[in-house]
């Protein structure tokens, strides 16, 4: 497992994403890297941004390699939010006519095999799911 605790996580969005890009999981395909990448900074700014009031706490971020699939997954002590809660917005309305909020995880699910979310003695776990050894995804 490739895993690093960032605290505080105030203005270290760039550097969690960096941190997690350079895994050694990570595939070679560069199809695959740029979906993950997506996912990733969603994921990561929305933590950074909205887990805490003032950015003072802490994210774990980790990979791991598992029978072909590579897990992200992102650990916080902040507001109890579960994203998959949220309806998916409609997307065949016009900007105008959508509500605020829920492209950045619709957008995760789409790009992700699974997206799961989980609170469990005080803490928010998020962990996204990929397929990275089949021809078809490269």
């Amino acid at each position: 497992m490739y895993a690093k605790r960032f605290e505080p996580i105030a203005g270290k969005g760039a550097e969690i994403i960096e941190y997690l890009m350079t895994s050694p999981d990570m595939p070679d395909s560069q199809e695959l890297q740029f979906k993950i990448r997506l996912a990733i900074e969603e994921i990561v700014e929305n933590i950074v941004r909205y887990a805490y009031e003032n950015g003072s706490g802490y994210l774990e971020a980790s990979t791991e390699m598992c029978d072909g699939y590579i897990r992200i997954s992102f650990a916080d002590a902040g507001k109890p939010f579960n994203p998959l809660e949220k309806e998916d917005p409609d997307i065949t309305l016009s900007a105008e006519d959508r509500s605020v909020g829920g492209l950045g995880i619709f957008l995760c699910k789409q790009l992700m095999d699974s997206v799961v979310y989980e609170f469990k003695e005080g803490r928010n776990t998020l962990t996204l799911i990929k397929k990275i050894n089949s021809k078809e995804d490269e």
